[in-house]
């Protein structure tokens, strides 16, 4: 183990000491500090997707600690300990990959790889093709990963036609339903639809609607800048008006090939 891993067990072992630790480290718990392991993650894609490579290392060290914070308490309990998660994790990559650290040769491939992963959720219990997705995954990749879970016992349209026809009467069921549970319950369908249709072409669900929340408040920032420079308070413009500076704002793309 390197000499910077055993000094940050050492701070973390310090930081829960009953009696000389940090008041507010010593009373977290798995489901409180997990909030703040989420949020780390994110900050590490939120870096990488920058290219931040100055910020990267302290996120890292963020998520880092995080792990460190999580195996800490489950020593404290008595679970397991650090080695014990890298242990686990090491012997799961050796037999993740029996082309490279076993004798199995060949290339590993998509399928391959979905067959090692599903041997060990059988050899962990599962009794459904969905066990192992996380709930707590964010829902819109969730639902990606449950249609393609349902896919691999045969579960899927063949095509996309199937998958848009349920979309538009998704749509129709969210409008005709009369209270707040009801369209609470069809507005999830139709997103849950929606993540079919999108997956069935071949599309990330998660990527695209990425890349469409980025296009938006680009756009939407653009025509507040745009009728600011015209002296207009863009809250106070019409809808019509406002429509008007989202289409220049398209077609200043257009010219500027900044158009996605």
């Amino acid at each position: 183990m390197s000499d910077q891993l055993t000094r940050l067990l050492a701070i973390m072992a310090t930081l829960r000491d009953p009696a000389r630790g940090c008041e507010w480290d010593k009373v977290q718990t798995f489901a409180t500090i997990a909030p703040y392991t989420i949020e780390e993650a994110y900050e590490v894609a939120d870096a990488i997707e920058r290219q931040a490579m100055d910020e990267l290392r302290g996120e890292l060290g963020d998520l880092l600690f995080q792990v460190v914070f999580h195996a800490r308490m489950a020593e404290e309990a008595g679970h397991f300990a650090f080695d014990d998660v890298a242990r686990a994790i090491a012997d799961k990559m050796e037999a993740r990959h029996p082309h490279i650290f076993g004798d199995e040769g060949g290339a590993m491939d998509k399928a391959r790889w979905e067959d090692i992963k599903e041997a060990e959720r059988q050899s962990e219990g599962a009794t459904s093709a969905l066990d192992g997705v996380a709930r707590a995954l964010p829902a819109l990749m969730r639902a990606e990963k449950l249609q393609k879970r349902a896919a691999r016992v045969g579960f899927d349209w063949p095509d996309t036609t199937g998958p848009k026809k349920s979309l538009a009467e998704e749509l129709d069921e969210l409008d005709a339903a009369e209270t707040n549970e009801e369209r609470l319950l069809e507005a999830g369908d139709v997103l849950f639809a929606a993540v079919n249709v999108v997956r069935r072409y071949g599309v990330d669900p998660e990527q695209a609607l990425k890349a469409t929340n980025a296009k938006f408040e680009r756009r939407f920032r653009a025509m507040e800048a745009m009728s600011a420079a015209d002296g207009a308070d863009f809250t106070s413009l019409s809808l019509d008006q406002q429509e008007e500076y989202w289409q220049r704002v398209k077609r200043a793309e257009v010219l500027t090939g900044s158009e996605d």
